[in-house]
This record gives C-alpha cells, structure tokens and sequence, in this order.
C-alpha cells in the first residue's frame, strides 16, 4: 500500500498500479502538474517505512490542490546510507485564487507518524511563494 512497493494484497497478476502512481496520476487529473523524481535504495523499504513516506507524499499533493490551485508541484524521494529523503514543493497558487482553510492536523498527524520511526517533518512556506515539506525517514526503521 505503500508508495515505493506494490503489497501482496493488489491484482494477483501484478497489473494493478502501485499506490504511489495512481495518487500522482490523481493529482495531475486535479489539473496541477507534477513531476518526480525517484532515487531508491537498493533494498526494499519496510512496509511502515514505505507506508509513511506515502503518507508524507499524499498529504503534501493534497494541500497543493486544496491549498495552491494553479500551483506545479514536484515530489523527489532519495536517500542516504541511513535515511529515506523526502522533498515535496509547489510553487504557491495563481493570483487571484482564494485560499482554502485549514485546520493544521495533516501535519501534526505527519508528524506524529513519523515520530514512531524516529523520522521528522517539516514544512513551511518558501522564499518564492511557494511552499515545501520535507521529511526524514530512518530506513532500517521497524
């Protein structure tokens, strides 16, 4: 269910998309361009891992729609020899688009998820007018 591997649980054909894709294809249907980019470790993620990193994704895909209509998104996952990295920015909405309310528990939420894995969050809004989050995720995390 996770962002980076498709679960036992999908097609048995392995047909299915995984998770990951299908959000940023949902995304881009929402009309807000996003581009990726995927730097993946060699093995594979445990499923927590893989399931926050997700979350940490969708929830920053979600408050660019919600939050920046007109804005262009960009996701970038790496890592290091210890960490899985996260980056997800968007370049701020088009002027003249109302901004939607917020309650700030999708962060708070983030950030309590990856807490458990010793991660951390954190997100802000940027010099351009746009805004960025960005996570830590230890990838020998259980």
């Amino acid at each position: 269910m996770g962002l980076l591997a498709a679960t036992d649980q999908e097609k048995p054909d392995g047909l299915e998309p995984q998770p990951g894709l299908t959000l940023v294809a949902r995304v881009r249907a929402a009309r807000t361009p996003v581009s990726v980019g995927l730097s993946l470790p060699p093995q594979p993620l445990p499923p927590g891992v893989d399931l926050a990193a997700y979350r940490v994704v969708q929830e920053a895909l979600t408050n660019t729609v919600k939050h920046a209509r007109g804005a262009e998104a960009s996701v970038s996952i790496g890592y290091t020899g210890t960490d899985l990295q996260i980056e997800v920015t968007d370049t701020g909405g088009a002027k003249g688009s109302p901004p939607a309310e917020g309650n700030g528990r999708g962060h708070l939420g983030l950030r309590e998820r990856l807490a458990v894995y010793e991660g951390e969050l954190t997100a802000g809004p940027t010099h351009a007018g746009g805004y960025r989050a960005t996570a830590r995720i230890p990838r020998s995390a259980a």
